[in-house]
């Protein structure tokens, strides 16, 4: 879904540059109408007022596409290992969404998303569609917006839906909550066995990818993941993280990545643990739509005399922060 548009008028195609009609633009994102689906995802990065109507409207949709997360440090071959997946995905017939996340500058807030030119082998197939998203200061190493665009893939039609994280470190970890299934890519010559058993990332691999296995030290890295993940305790049935070497620049592991994948897919559907993940995913959703009201009416008090006065009230010791955020809250009506 990334290069041709088919079955749809030029000037049709062209009426949806700017379009502000969320059933039509429905309507051609499903037909694989390219630019329907790009107008979309701009209008939810861009926190439009049409955001809850597209929002309705693809809600008939959820659930649909198995959603992939690709992570890890930067430098591993995230975007060459995602390219290689798509590949593999579009073998077998299935239609596949991008979203690749890259980091913004703290200073100007663009973003080169050099992701996308990593995938040009795909540029013109019409069962894949590549989108590079700015963080824009999102933490976590995502984009604040990438759990609606993942939404406006689903109602397009993808299969499945790839999402590829910035460069992240120890403690960016909230592709397991969007995804079904998250890969962590590793590669020779990131640390020592005492990082291997840290905290954070590495606790929420489904699968781990050492990529770049043709590397010295690439075996030593496979034996600390596998040790690392005996050290871990589980119940009886539960999912072990398996472990893949991979080549990615040169195609090869691609199969065994794309086989741990559907693997980890058999069990979360025999254990009922996707709808599980599906409905958690959903609560952070609903959580973080919520709180960023809650946000935006306290941001609006700032405007008024209340938090000002609190926070003077504060500062001189009238008032523990405690009790100044309950009479805040009160002032919310929550």
């Amino acid at each position: 879904m990334s290069g041709t548009i088919e079955n749809v008028p030029a000037a049709a195609t062209g009426s949806v540059r700017r379009s502000r009609d969320v059933p039509m633009l429905v309507e051609r994102a499903r037909a694989g109408d390219h630019r329907a689906v790009a107008r979309l995802i701009t209008l939810v990065e861009n926190g439009d007022e049409l955001l809850r109507d597209i929002a309705a409207a693809l809600a008939p949709y959820a659930g649909q596409a198995q959603v992939v997360g690709l992570t890890g440090s930067p430098g591993v071959g995230k975007s060459t290992t995602t390219n290689e997946l798509v590949r593999a995905l579009r073998a077998r017939g299935h239609r596949v969404g991008v979203l690749a996340v890259d980091p913004s500058s703290p200073f100007t807030g663009g973003a080169i998303l050099g992701d996308r030119v990593r995938m040009q082998d795909h540029a013109t197939d019409p069962g894949v569609y590549i989108r590079s998203m700015s963080s824009r200061g999102h933490l976590g190493g995502l984009a604040a917006a990438t759990p609606q665009a993942v939404r406006v893939l689903e109602g397009a039609g993808c299969d499945v839906v790839l999402v590829e994280t910035v460069g992240v470190g120890q403690a960016e970890v909230e592709v397991a909550s969007l995804a079904d299934t998250t890969l962590v890519l590793l590669a020779p010559g990131m640390g020592d066995a005492i990082q291997a058993v840290k905290a954070g990332i590495l606790e929420i691999a489904d699968v781990f990818v050492v990529n770049k296995a043709d590397r010295d030290g690439a075996d030593a890295t496979y034996r600390d993941i596998q040790g690392m993940i005996a050290l871990g305790e589980r119940g009886p049935g539960e999912w072990r993280p398996q472990v893949v070497r991979a080549v990615a620049a040169r195609g090869e592991g691609i199969d065994d990545i794309a086989a741990a994948v559907d693997k980890h897919r058999t069990w979360l559907v025999e254990r009922g643990e996707l709808r599980r993940r599906q409905e958690a995913r959903a609560a952070a959703e609903i959580e973080a739509i919520a709180v960023g009201v809650l946000r935006d009416r306290i941001g609006s008090l700032r405007d008024g005399t209340e938090l000002p006065s609190l926070a003077a009230k504060v500062a001189e010791g009238a008032i523990d922060p405690y009790a100044a955020a309950d009479e805040l809250l009160a002032q919310l009506g929550t």
